[in-house]
């Protein structure tokens, strides 16, 4: 959408006189701040659908905000460019822009996608303004996407990647919310760190779990301990740079070569011990015991959930917080094997 489909702006002349933050008015609106403030400077162009918002919520037409409505409708972009010949995909409002994300085939996908030019099924009703995207590699985030829509009514769509890759699509800002495992009991401050470090200080922290990391085996496996097992001559699967489970494994084995065979998540370490591919790798204790593997705990890692300081007013991210303290949500995860629940709903910093 060019610059030229709204010949004026009068967002900050309206939400002053109304006597509205801009906190208020993103909740009000159900943006975030971040895009309130880009479009009061005209840094940004509002889609026909926040056009419209921004409107209701100071009680105006679009007409008198942005003088005359565009001629053509704005069109979803690709977050990315899709690696399939599907056309498949999810639509989501992201910092004032719909994007559109590939609907790839993932366990921790559970909504049906938005798109159904195939003549496969679409989601009903399924709102990008009601819409929160997060990034992680967390084996049960299908649990919290399902109790996030079950309680709100909001969908919650999982993009996996491994920590650093979350991290890095936040900071482009296709995503709402990055999981990171990076911190352990050696190093509880390295995911506010890593995070400092990567997208700078108006990031916060909310603690999703602590969980178990280790060494998977397959069942049959003589080893009893981790140290039998690192003196032993095995074949590992790895994993790649910027995850948890490969900051785990470089430890472990302390400059030894890194496998040549990489796995993309922990169900990918699970997979290649199972078929044999490999003897021994590291994953999360819940993908281990589901798939019937060996489990030594080496580490217990904290998972957090970071988002921008100035979406902190959207309604989508204030029901996501609400989900995650509430009990029932913790008792469920706590039921999962390897979560420790103790800590979940706490901000950085709280006492």
């Amino acid at each position: 959408m060019s610059n030229d489909n709204f010949s004026v702006n009068r967002v900050r002349e309206r939400r002053v006189e109304r006597s509205l933050t801009q906190a208020q008015l993103a909740d009000r609106a159900g943006i975030s701040r971040t895009a309130v403030t880009a479009i009061e400077g005209a840094n940004l162009v509002p889609s026909v659908v926040t056009a419209l918002s921004l409107a209701a919520a100071l009680e105006c037409t679009v007409e008198e905000l942005f003088g005359q409505l565009p001629r053509k409708p704005e069109l979803a972009a690709w977050a990315w460019e899709p690696t399939t010949n599907s056309n498949r995909f999810w639509n989501a409002e992201v910092f004032g822009r719909t994007l559109k994300y590939p609907a790839a085939a993932t366990p921790m996908l559970t909504s049906l996608p938005d798109d159904s030019t195939d003549g496969l099924p679409a989601a009903a009703s399924a709102k990008p303004s009601e819409t929160l995207v997060i990034a992680c590699c967390d084996p049960a985030a299908g649990l919290l996407a399902s109790q996030f829509q079950a309680v709100t009514g909001m969908r919650l769509i999982v993009i996996p990647r491994s920590s650093i890759q979350a991290i890095e699509l936040l900071r482009q800002g296709l995503v709402h919310l990055a999981r990171l495992h990076l911190a352990t009991a050696e190093h509880p401050d390295r995911n506010a760190d890593v995070v400092r470090m990567e997208l700078g200080s108006e990031y916060e922290l909310l603690r999703l779990s602590q969980w178990h990391e280790g060494v998977a085996l397959a069942n049959s496996s003589r080893h009893r301990s981790v140290r039998s097992v690192l003196s032993a001559k095995l074949t590992w699967i790895g994993r790649e740079e910027g995850s948890g489970a490969r900051q785990c494994l470089d430890e472990l084995l302390q400059g030894r070569r890194t496998p040549r065979c990489l796995a993309k998540n922990h169900q990918g370490v699970a997979t290649a011990i199972q078929s044999g591919w490999a003897d021994a790798g590291v994953c999360v204790q819940l993908v281990s015991e589901e798939a019937g593997l060996r489990f030594l705990p080496v580490q217990e890692e904290a998972y957090d959930v970071c988002y921008a300081k100035a979406f902190s007013g959207d309604r989508r991210l204030k029901a996501f917080i609400n989900v995650v303290r509430s009990v029932a949500y913790r008792r469920l995860l706590s039921n999962l094997p390897g979560y420790d629940t103790t800590t979940t709903g706490c901000v950085a910093g709280d006492k």
